[in-house]
């Protein structure tokens, strides 16, 4: 993909503040190998958004919420063998030329065949659930754009995290979504049947 304005790109990838997004290699020309190079040379972590190298900005609040919302899916997942749980370095190709790096992701044991994980660094796969820890770097139509491209590779379940509202945002399609606040319970649906985790205890140690 070719761009005319800097305004052209900030566009494409949602409007997300400049700083954010890397101009070497130049956007629209860059691929799954240079979102590795920018990790292993330069320590960033980027999606891969129309060719265009975007930096996944996670502050320690955020880490701290996505690390509580990792450990309760873990536990009960784990205890039901029911699949994996990955982190927020857990770099994923939706699509060829889209790579996101979901905050806390659920995969189903019949993501892997044969009980065996994938060996590419950034293999071709999607979560069944999708969980985003919002910072304030995010923007509206940056977070419009991830759930498209999530539903559109086929995740079933997607989870937006507020922090600051202190709320969360269950989405089952890109237009179809429930707001929850701490007075109420976060379940799994027919992803995850049997999950609840009271919203407040999502953000308790944060």
């Amino acid at each position: 993909m070719t761009f005319d304005t800097l305004a052209d790109v900030l566009a494409a990838v949602g409007d997300v503040p400049p700083e954010r997004v890397r101009v070497r290699p130049a956007p629209g020309t860059a691929t799954e190998a240079d979102v590795l190079e920018a990790e292993e040379k330069y320590g960033k972590l980027c999606e891969l958004v129309d060719g265009t190298l975007v930096e996944k900005t996670v502050g320690l609040k955020e880490s701290i919420i996505a690390g509580e919302v990792g450990y309760h899916l873990r536990h009960f997942v784990g205890a039901r063998n029911l699949g994996l749980i990955a982190t927020a370095d857990g770099t994923i190709q939706l699509f060829p030329g889209m790579v996101r790096i979901p905050d806390v992701a659920f995969y189903s044991r019949d993501k892997f065949p044969n009980g065996e994980l994938p060996a590419e660094p950034i293999p071709e796969l999607y979560p069944d659930l999708a969980v985003e820890v919002l910072s304030r770097s995010n923007t509206k139509r940056e977070m419009q754009r991830k759930l498209k491209d999530y539903f559109f590779a086929g995740v079933a379940l997607v989870w937006y995290v507020d922090p600051e509202a202190r709320a969360v945002e269950v989405y089952t399609a890109p237009d179809q979504v429930t707001r929850l606040t701490e007075a109420d319970t976060l379940t799994g649906g027919p992803v995850l049947p049997g999950f609840a985790l009271p919203v407040a205890a999502v953000f308790g140690r944060a």
